[in-house]
């Protein structure tokens, strides 16, 4: 009985020793189970990190990419709203020059119907003084006609000074004389001092190659700083109406005073 007593002590024993082996390895599987759990938790902890990093990155990404893009967007509708105000200001400018042109086209008009409303050489020659002052800009000046007989170029009008101070000349001859005798108009600087015997601009006035007369500008007006193109187009158009009123006015004068002569003529023969 004692042996067998003692074996079965002994076999509880190595059972028990058996049991706490395997309660430790036990404990000691949930220990390692829960570092591992933890050390899980830590790793998707920071792969969730790691994932949300990435994300604000590319996120981050896409905003700077929108916004250079806007900011591209920006600076080219900036730049053609710069284009559209230039070209508005072109608009503006030029649409200026055009009504320009129109009032002075009108004046024009308006002064040529004059000049050809009238028969009377006076007034031709006011008319045409009116016309310099206004459409040209000019300050001082003469108008010249031209004595047939002669060949000489008398002034019979002046503006900013006495008519007497402007000299008379043949045709061919100084910068009027030489205007009349070819056609062409001169156009010095206008910007050049004021020179009695030179004229910044001397416009011939002919009717069909005959020399009638010529216009001497010597000064422009203050606020005039020059000759635009609708000047030179004035010189020519003034030329021509100008040098046909003088003409008509003229032979209008010459044909009253023949009559008169041929009228009292025959009065005293009916006498």
């Amino acid at each position: 009985m004692s042996e067998k007593r003692d074996g079965l002590f002994g076999r509880a024993e190595e059972f028990l020793s058996l049991f706490r082996r395997g309660a430790e390895f036990t404990q000691e599987l949930l220990r390692e189970n829960e570092r591992l759990r933890r050390q899980l938790l830590d790793f998707q902890g920071q792969q969730l990190a790691a994932s949300d990093e990435q994300a604000w990155e590319k996120l981050r990404r896409e905003l700077m990419t929108r916004i250079q893009s806007l900011e591209g967007e920006r600076d080219e509708m900036a730049e053609r709203l710069r284009q559209i105000e230039n070209e508005n200001q072109d608009f503006a400018s030029r649409y200026v020059e055009i009504e320009e042109e129109n009032n002075n086209l009108a004046n024009l008009y308006i002064a040529s119907f004059q000049l050809h409303s009238t028969l009377d050489l006076s007034e031709v020659v006011q008319i045409v003084v009116e016309i310099v002052i206004n459409l040209i800009g000019a300050e001082v000046f003469a108008i010249y006609i031209l004595d047939e007989r002669t060949g000489v170029l008398s002034p019979v009008a002046s503006e900013g000074r006495p008519v007497a101070e402007f000299a008379a000349c043949e045709i061919g001859h100084g910068i009027v004389g030489g205007a009349v005798a070819t056609g062409e108009t001169r156009c010095g600087d206008a910007g050049a001092p004021e020179d009695p015997m030179r004229p910044l601009v001397c416009v011939p006035l002919r009717v069909q190659e005959r020399p009638i007369g010529a216009i001497a500008i010597h000064k422009l007006l203050q606020q005039k700083d020059g000759f635009t193109a609708l000047d030179h187009e004035l010189f020519t158009l003034l030329a021509g109406h100008a040098a046909t009123a003088v003409f008509a006015a003229r032979l209008y004068s010459q044909s009253e005073r023949k009559l008169n002569t041929i009228q009292g003529f025959i009065d005293l023969l009916t006498k």
